[in-house]
């Protein structure tokens, strides 16, 4: 007997806090099995998301993190049951890892982004039909629509993630840059690592050769026949580039312990405080002051209220709030991630280094990579990055394909029941 969807859960709107992802994961919990797998591909519409488990805003910020959503999951399934939620969780921990890995294929996506922009704009034609696309007037009824719950709801299901990106690549022939761009400036779980390799992997670019092309028939079929497309391409070539790609080695993880009095310092790319402070070397040093900046992209969203930057925002204050409880010191939040702001408030607090949780290749990591130099150069402050255990263990097995890191995922799988992290995140019982 096929099981249906059950109404336990709504993602037309993400409360921005750890308490908000907790409720989430607690309610989804009973359904990451065979539930899931059953019916994860199918996009019923913005107010029936039951069938998947609405954790990804949480999970891009760390408001959770990957290892108590995988522990609170096996406490419930087995890792046959919960195997294809697994692997989600896993992909976006291969994704992380692959561009940590191949940072050239970050700044090769900038650049193109630049240049598609300019030419773009040189063409009238193709001008016309970008306008068109943003405007959802295309004529293309799942996509006008997608567009529409972009702008309004800040997020799109997987399935039509993919479907969106085939259409804008294959179908209307515009740049994946620029849809990779539009994006991440209106997904409130836009990630610039899931989010550029995921739009390579539609173009044929990440698994060369091999494309992911939308048809009418699954679009109809996965939506419950909401949509019949009409238009769209039947067949397309992959794109092609340069292999500009390097594997590169991760940088080596934190060795030496700051001393005398640190500041926390957070970003949306890594928000709760007490589980990074119980991961290994974090722990072994008392924290003396918390801080936390957010960085904007520059350029505007689809709607006026960018849904993003206001989840980023209002997630820095919770987590900044959850941190000073944590270690009973004082929580400031900056102005910018700049280095006066930095070292104005490392100078008013008598820091003598600052700590943060790893910031991966993404525009965070752009804004941060140039202060460490020169904050120890320009005040005598050390800012170093500490990369959790769970990354350290698992991004070394993403450098090719996913296959390599889906075998790796029962020992990965584990390690977790040696993580200090996952018993002072969560009790995966109390939410059975």
């Amino acid at each position: 007997m096929i099981m249906q969807p059950t109404p336990w859960a709504q993602t037309r709107h993400f409360e921005p806090s750890r308490a908000a992802g907790l409720a989430r994961l607690a309610a989804f919990l009973p359904h990451a099995g065979r539930h899931y797998a059953s019916w994860r591909n199918h996009d019923h519409g913005p107010d029936r998301r039951a069938n998947v488990s609405g954790l990804s805003p949480y999970l891009r910020h760390r408001l959770l993190t990957e290892g108590e959503v995988l522990a609170a999951v096996l406490a419930r399934h087995s890792q046959t049951d919960a195997g294809m939620f697994i692997q989600e969780v896993f992909w976006r921990t291969y994704f992380k890892g692959h561009l940590e890995t191949r940072p050239a294929i970050w700044r090769a996506y900038l650049d193109g982004l630049e240049r598609e922009r300019i030419a773009v704009d040189a063409s009238s034609g193709r001008s016309l039909a970008l306008q068109q696309a943003l405007a959802g007037r295309t004529g293309i009824d799942c996509f006008d629509a997608w567009i529409e719950e972009l702008a309004t709801t800040g997020y799109l299901h997987n399935h039509a993630r993919m479907w969106f990106a085939s259409i804008w690549i294959f179908t209307l022939k515009l740049p994946w840059q620029l849809g990779a761009d539009l994006f991440l400036r209106n997904l409130i779980d836009g990630d610039p690592a899931s989010n550029t390799l995921s739009w390579r992997w539609v173009a044929g670019l990440h698994t060369r050769g091999k494309i992911y092309l939308a048809t009418a028939q699954n679009i109809r079929a996965c939506t419950d026949g909401r949509f019949d497309p009409k238009g769209l391409a039947q067949d397309a070539a992959p794109l092609e580039e340069a292999d500009t790609a390097p594997l590169e080695a991760m940088t080596p993880g934190l060795q030496v312990l700051p001393r005398g009095r640190v500041g926390l310092l957070l970003t949306a790319e890594d928000l709760h405080a007490p589980s990074f402070l119980a991961d290994g070397m974090a722990a072994s040093f008392r924290v003396a002051a918390i801080a936390g900046a957010n960085v904007t992209s520059g350029r505007p969203a689809l709607s006026d209220a960018s849904l993003p930057e206001q989840f980023r925002h209002a997630a820095l204050d919770d987590a900044l709030a959850h941190a000073a409880s944590t270690c009973s010191v004082p929580a400031s939040r900056l102005p910018a991630l700049s280095l006066e702001a930095i070292a104005k408030w490392a100078a008013a607090e008598r820091l003598e280094a600052v700590i943060t949780p790893h910031v991966p290749v993404g525009p965070v990591a752009d804004a941060l990579g140039g202060l460490q130099g020169a904050l120890l150069r320009d005040h005598g402050i050390m800012l170093v990055q500490a990369r959790r255990p769970f990354d350290e263990r698992a991004w070394p097995h993403a450098t090719r394909g996913y296959f390599a890191m889906k075998t790796r995922i029962p020992e990965l799988i584990a390690c977790l029941a040696r993580d200090p992290s996952i018993p002072a995140t969560i009790d995966p019982s109390a939410l059975a």
